[in-house]
């Protein structure tokens, strides 16, 4: 499984964790069940609002591409750390 998380604008909050999820062939796993996972290991406002299941943009090394998530998410302004 390959996972990265970006910032997603909320109205309420200002922003929300919004994680992209690429899962390796054969594995199953739904919102729910990573939702539950996020709960148990990390604070309340680390668990991530929305989960998006599919391929990971990446470079041709395999770098993950997170400008591209960012845009996806709404979150193009972003800083990049």
């Amino acid at each position: 499984m390959t996972a990265a998380v970006v910032v997603k604008p909320d109205p309420k909050w200002g922003e929300t964790p919004y994680a992209f999820i690429e899962l390796k062939p054969g594995v199953e796993a739904t919102e729910a069940d990573i939702i539950a996972h996020c709960k148990q290991h990390l604070a309340g406002f680390k668990v991530p609002r929305a989960i998006v299941f599919g391929e990971l943009p990446k470079t041709s090394t395999g770098k993950l591409q997170k400008f591209h998530l960012r845009k996806q998410a709404g979150s193009t302004t972003a800083i990049d750390v």
